[in-house]
């Protein structure tokens, strides 16, 4: 309760306070016992930390590494931060322009994450590029070009050997004068081979010496952080330089994973930087997640091109508290990330991606078959692939395997590299095999998929080339891309999780690709030949353009993708962001949905929540149901044989003991009771403050020696003269922890941990305190009720 010490106060209730009226009348003047702090300090143990100090002491309400942050506290510190700024933005002219710019801060950290990680996107891109054509040849005009903007300033490249000029040589070529014959491909085959090797080792070695963090997908991790988690370094500076490098390297080596999943890690890390920069981020880690959320939502706009994709993904995907201040930040940070991106213009197109396509052709009814047909294979793929990629990982973890990680990018790398040179679709990077994918067949086009037999009769405009038959050059393709896609399912299975920045966008979505076009040419063909049947006499009379095979090879990337992650809402508005191909998002929803349909009757995790589930963080996801009729007396601690609950007593614990408490125990934190034998609760006090607070006491505080008594209450215990000064340490004490009965339903303690993000809640009996539930407690009781270890919930 809490006591209102002046006049003035009497008869004013705030809200989320009560009253204290005792013979209906109220109390306006303090009792004795009573705190006559102000309530807001009293709710959330907040104001000054020490009474013999005027500063609070460093640290005090920070985290330990590995441990979950406490949401209610954090948000109840910033209300107490802005409510004394408001309050002091009156009594100057400077405290009001420091209001202000305490107020313009969040836009600020944002238009600094898009700039940083837009640019930090194009200096990738443009890096990936040229490292790629690396591996086949180099410029001899400048060696820093890549081979397309090499032949770009040529005036000597022909129509049909577009990619062929003079200034741009293959290294056989270069090395002995011979661009053609069996000794040349030799040689470039082998020198193929070694710049993989080589880039691969590079970056391997740079994350295992510098940052082990900046391994991975980096998805999976910022998940758990969005959702309370902490772990230090893992959005650290060196963690965001390492990353950028080793993402150009591991992607330039022709490994089979994409930049987009590590990029938003690279942008979170951006944004955890800036955080840095501004105290009201810096020290407080409920307002620093919000900043997170929107550098996730920046990071997959720079990854796609597409900023509201971005916003949707954050908040679809990543994200576990997006109020919306944060919606309106993300959006702003992603739009700037976005402009940076365009300024720099790492593809030469004007675009913000590299497969930017527009088709000439509207869909037909009919087309919804293979399109859902495409769902199904996306949503059978994606199982397949966790299931598979899950099996792996938990083999490395588990065996001799996961000790020579530099052994195992480098066999993986020569494997890719050797079967991947012979295929013309594999050899080139993924971005370029999507791009050409999606191509849809103009008059322009040199690519083999366009290789159709042309009527010498036809007079048409160029955009509406009709349906045509395919020539031995789309027979061919067709046998190459065949073998493509087997070769990218098997090799991406045992890619994804090795200890080099690896994103599984980009592999998904080739993979969907693949089996797009293949389809979508099958059935231009048969609507060629078979234009008399039922399903193709409506809409495809002959000499018409009906088929567009680009746009299949759209649909299954999206089917793939969302097969994979389980993404629909953000998947759909990505894709179509990607493309420029509004009109198609029918198409695009029926693929998203009917995947994640198939994949969900297999198994209702993604990706990302298959590596949370596998690492052991404590993620408790939002979308998972709890059904089973558990009590909260079934789930906490002590339970039945155990010793019983660490508590502190009010007024009646000395240093010593309470030092020798935390020496004994692990525990995060301590209740605090009246006394032992009534067991009534006071309150919580963390571990981490305790340890803090008696520290600093001994410091600067005379007369604290170890048989010095702790008390917790306003007034100091009547006391012998002879016993050493008391300690006083009330400030640092909760006094709202969150407690339920011991019969309250384990499927509200749930709901109520997902939803307020608690750190642990006490369980009570008529004001008895009986035990504690943590958050550890209740993912170990579900991982317990689903038949699973509970004890792969590793961390604290």
């Amino acid at each position: 309760f809490h006591v209102y010490q002046t006049e003035a106060d009497c008869g004013r209730l705030l809200p989320s306070q009560s009253l204290l009226v005792l013979n209906s009348l109220p109390v306006c003047s303090p009792l004795p016992g009573v705190s006559s702090a102000t309530p807001t300090e009293e709710m959330n143990g907040a104001g000054n930390l020490m009474d013999f100090l005027d500063e609070p002491f460093p640290d005090v309400g920070t985290y330990e590494d590995f441990h979950t942050i406490d949401w209610l506290r954090e948000k109840s510190r910033d209300t107490d931060r802005h409510r004394k700024i408001t309050s002091k933005s009156k009594e100057s002219f400077w405290e009001l322009i420091k209001s202000l710019l305490d107020a313009w801060s969040g836009w600020v950290v944002m238009l600094l994450i898009g700039l940083l990680s837009g640019t930090l996107a194009g200096v990738i891109d443009l890096a990936v590029d040229w490292m790629t054509d690396l591996k086949e040849g180099v410029c001899l005009s400048a060696f820093w070009y890549s081979h397309e903007q090499c032949c770009w300033t040529s005036n000597e490249t022909t129509f049909d050997d577009r990619d062929k000029c003079p200034q741009w040589q293959k290294w056989a070529e270069l090395m002995t004068g011979h661009a053609e014959g069996a000794g040349a491909y030799v040689l470039n085959y082998f020198l193929y081979v070694l710049w993989a090797l080589l880039f691969s080792f590079l970056a391997v070695s740079l994350v295992r010496v510098f940052a082990p963090y900046a391994c991975g997908s980096g998805i999976p991790e910022i998940k758990t952080i969005l959702s309370g988690f902490i772990i230090r370094g893992y959005l650290g500076k060196w963690t965001l330089l390492i990353k950028t490098v080793t993402l150009v390297l591991a992607v330039s080596s022709g490994l089979s994973l994409g930049k987009e999943g590590p990029l938003v890690h690279v942008a979170c890390c951006c944004g955890n930087l800036f955080c840095s920069l501004f105290s009201k981020y810096s020290k407080n880690e409920g307002k620093r997640r919000e900043v997170l959320s929107a550098a996730a939502a920046a990071g997959v706009s720079v990854a796609f091109g597409a900023p509201i994709g971005g916003v949707l993904f954050s908040l679809e995907e990543v994200s576990y508290y997006f109020p919306l201040k944060t919606l309106w930040r993300s959006f702003f940070a992603a739009l700037v990330a976005a402009f940076t991106l365009r300024s720099i213009n790492p593809f030469g197109n004007s675009r913000l991606v590299l497969f930017y396509v527009e088709y000439h052709t509207p869909w037909y009814m009919a087309e919804l078959v293979p399109f859902i047909l495409l769902g199904v294979f996306g949503g059978l793929w994606g199982t397949l692939f966790i299931r598979a990629n899950i099996a792996w990982c938990r083999r490395r973890k588990t065996t001799q395997l996961g000790k020579y990680p530099v052994l195992e990018v480098i066999a993986v790398t020569g494997i890719t590299a050797v079967l991947a040179f012979p295929n013309p679709y594999t050899r080139r990077s993924t971005s370029e095999l999507i791009s050409e994918l999606f191509n849809d067949c103009g008059a322009l086009e040199s690519s083999q998929l366009c290789d159709y037999i042309n009527n010498p009769n036809m007079s048409r405009p160029v955009d509406d080339i009709p349906d045509r038959p395919a020539g031995p050059g789309v027979y061919n393709a067709l046998w190459q891309l065949a073998l493509a896609l087997v070769f990218k399912i098997v090799i991406t299975i045992f890619t994804f999780g090795m200890k080099i920045p690896s994103g599984l966008f980009i592999p998904s979505m080739a993979v969907g690709a693949i089996a797009g076009r293949i389809v979508g040419i099958a059935v231009e063909q048969m609507a060629y030949h078979h234009h008399d049947w039922i399903i193709f006499k409506n809409w495809c009379r002959p000499g018409a353009d009906c088929v567009t095979p680009g746009l299949y090879a759209m649909v299954g990337a999206a089917a793939c993708l969302g097969g994979v992650t389980r993404m629909t809402v953000s998947l759909v508005v990505i894709m179509f962001e990607l493309t420029g191909g509004l009109e198609y998002i029918v198409p695009l929803m029926a693929a998203a949905v009917t995947s994640k349909w198939v994949a969900d009757a297999f198994g209702k995790e993604g990706i990302y929540e298959s590596h949370i589930q596998l690492n052991g963080y404590p993620y408790l996801d939002v979308r998972d149901e709890f059904t089973h009729r558990t009590l909260a007396t079934d789930v906490m601690r002590p339970r039945r044989n155990d010793p019983p609950l660490a508590v502190l007593t009010q007024d009646t614990t000395t240093v010593e003991d309470v030092e020798a408490l935390i020496k004994d125990t692990d525990y995060n934190g301590f209740p605090v009771v009246v006394s032992r034998e009534s067991e009534r609760l006071i309150g919580f006090v963390q571990r981490r403050d305790l340890t803090l607070a008696i520290k600093t006491a001994r410091q600067k505080q005379d007369g604290v020696v170890s048989s010095s008594v702790v008390y917790f209450t306003e007034d100091a215990p009547q006391l012998p003269a002879s016993n050493p000064q008391p300690l006083k340490l009330r400030r640092i004490l909760n006094l709202s922890p969150f407690t339920v009965t011991d019969h309250t339903p384990m499927e509200t303690v749930v709901d109520i941990f997902r939803k307020l993000g608690l750190r642990q809640c006490l369980v009570t009996r008529s004001g008895r305190l009986l035990g504690i539930i943590t958050k550890k407690d209740v993912l170990r009781h579900m991982a317990q009720m689903m038949n699973q270890d509970p004890e792969s919930i590793m961390f604290n």
